[in-house]
Formats: C-alpha cells, sequence, structure tokens
C-alpha cells in the first residue's frame, strides 16, 4: 500500500490511529478530510529537517531523561 500523501478521513485516522502511527514512522504522509475538505497533512517530523532544532538533550544527562518537576525546580 502506497502510503505517501494518501488521502484519508478523519473518522479512519481516529478508529485506526496506531496503523498511521507506524505507517509515518515508516515514511508515509496523510493528507486528512473532514466532509470532503482537506484539514491536515500528517507526516513525520524527520521529513521536515531543519525547522527542528535539539535545544538540550536530557538522556545525556539522565538515562530515560529527566522529570519537569526537577527541572521547574531549578530555574
Amino acid at each position: 500500500m502506497e502510503t505517501k500523501n494518501q488521502i484519508i478521513g478523519l473518522k479512519e485516522l481516529r478508529e485506526n490511529t496506531d496503523f498511521y502511527i507506524n505507517a509515518v514512522k515508516n515514511g508515509g504522509s496523510f493528507v486528512v478530510v473532514r466532509k470532503s475538505k482537506p484539514v491536515f497533512r500528517i507526516s513525520s517530523a524527520d521529513e521536515d529537517e531543519g525547522l527542528w532544532e535539539t535545544a538540550i538533550d536530557f538522556t545525556k544527562i539522565k538515562k530515560g531523561g529527566v522529570h519537569i518537576d526537577e527541572i521547574l525546580s531549578r530555574i
């Protein structure tokens, strides 16, 4: 099944979320329609390279990351 820019309904996405999450992880992208009108597109964040920047990788500080309460208590 080709999953690049495939058109799916919002109800279909809601009912089969896990399927679409896995498809996006594997390079798929989807245009989601509601009442036959495009509403949004879902794709991997990796596909938009250059738009995301890692400010801090908390897994390098502590395996599994750092709890938000610990961070907030220090600022």
